[in-house]
């Protein structure tokens, strides 16, 4: 299974760029699915939170984490959160998987980053990061996107994963 990570800081436009990214390769044919984590607990699919904004966008399934509960949907009633791995084995087959969040785990990611946010880049000290999508300069080697650059970071995003 294909998988690649938004990942980032809270308000530096998680969800907005993976929302565009879905809505980008849906349209170029591909299969996408997503995994979004939440670090609290969270009701599914109101209008305008993150999984109903992903399947808005055209992903053929959603999965929703947190240390509560997860969907697809299985509430956890106390029990430990699963790992991304056990969560990715619940999804159908797709092209893609993109995962919003999950900043330590061991899938490539590009980073969103806002100056107004006031952070470090996380790319300075995690090595799974291959790329930032940022609204503004920032001090990397690595390949750097702006946040608006939809059909940019998607073309990086396929070459990376062998799309």
């Amino acid at each position: 299974m294909r998988v690649y990570g938004v990942t980032g800081w809270k308000n530096t436009g998680k969800t907005t760029l993976t929302e565009r990214l879905v809505a980008e390769l849906v349209g170029q044919g591909l299969r996408i699915s997503t995994v979004k984590h939440a670090h609290h607990a969270t009701e599914i699919d109101h209008p305008g939170r993150d999984s109903h904004r992903h399947r808005q966008a055209g992903a053929g399934q959603v999965i929703v984490a947190s240390p509560v509960r997860w969907a697809l949907m299985t509430e956890l009633r106390g029990a430990e959160e699963p790992a991304l791995s056990d969560l990715l084995a619940h999804l159908d087959p797709c092209d893609l998987v993109l995962i919003e969040g999950y900043k330590t785990a061991p899938h490539p990611k590009i980073e969103t980053h806002r100056k107004a946010a006031g952070r470090d880049l996380l790319a300075l000290h995690n090595p799974t990061i291959r790329a930032i999508a940022a609204d503004g300069p920032v001090d990397s080697a690595l390949p750097r996107f702006d946040l608006d650059d939809v059909a940019g970071i998607a073309r990086f995003i396929r070459a990376e994963v062998g799309l």
